[in-house]
């Protein structure tokens, strides 16, 4: 069933009682979908890899800058001007050649998204910005796939899963309605972002993502996780539906 190689690659894997053989070959057989090779998605990205999800489908369509480096860990200097999924690819490959990795150099959206959303069995949100958020949340309900959010801002940052279309589980519309307040969020550019506060969220995405692959217990599909590094605070809250929302309907 596994070959040796694989025994040894994931060895501590096979060690954990929730995962073991049964849990790894599920690992092996998924197919998750990242949109966003950058703070966030590059932590979600290397776990993903090094834990043996067999197909991951990356999606950015920027290029590596120097001032990314300081938090999107999974690229390089050398690789500046390079395409980000491309980027993060080939440091994927490198780090497990058992995996098949699809870079999709390209802003993902309209029947382009839809279509990636469609392929997935999961999809990991690692956007930086609530137009790609929406648009991810309302394909995956479509669609009926499991997602998990993240975001990052400064020392803070927020992880929540979303288990697609359920009745009487919350999407991510829910969880945040449109507000003019939004608009007013400015991207990390303008406010800065604390390096290893991306790690810690996109972390906790990635341990979300293998969460739900081998079929651990499915209470954060009700929850969203903050984590504020400046004051070191972890605190979770319960998420409800909301009856009239225009994405899920409650």
């Amino acid at each position: 069933m596994f070959r040796d190689e694989q025994l040894q690659r994931y060895a501590r894997n096979f060690l954990l009682k929730d995962v073991g053989g049964h849990g790894q070959q599920a690992l092996l057989a998924a197919h998750v979908l990242i949109v966003g090779a950058g703070g966030l998605g590059s932590p979600v990205a290397l776990y993903l890899a090094a834990s043996g999800v067999g197909q991951l489908t990356l999606a950015d369509a920027d290029t590596v800058e120097l001032s990314n480096l300081q938090r999107q860990v999974i690229h390089t200097t050398a690789r500046c001007g390079e395409n980000k999924s491309e980027s993060a690819a080939t440091t994927l490959r490198a780090i497990n050649p058992d995996i098949n990795i699809t870079p999709l150099p390209l802003r993902l959206e309209g029947e382009a998204l839809a279509l990636a959303i469609e392929a997935a069995d999961l999809v990991v949100d690692a956007t930086d910005n609530f137009t790609s958020r929406y648009a991810i949340n309302a394909l995956c309900v479509e669609k009926q796939k499991k997602l998990v959010s993240g975001a990052v801002m400064g020392w803070e940052g927020q992880v929540a899963a979303f288990a697609g279309f359920r009745p009487g589980l919350p999407c991510y519309r829910c969880l945040y309605p449109p507000t003019e307040a939004m608009d007013a969020l400015q991207p990390c550019a303008r406010s800065g972002v604390l390096g290893p506060a991306a790690g810690v969220i996109g972390t906790l995405q990635a341990a979300e993502v293998i969460r739900q692959l081998v079929g651990l217990s499915e209470e954060n599909l009700q929850r969203v996780t903050f984590v504020d590094l400046h004051s070191w605070r972890f605190y979770s809250m319960t998420m409800r539906a909301q009856a009239h929302c225009p994405v899920c309907g409650g």
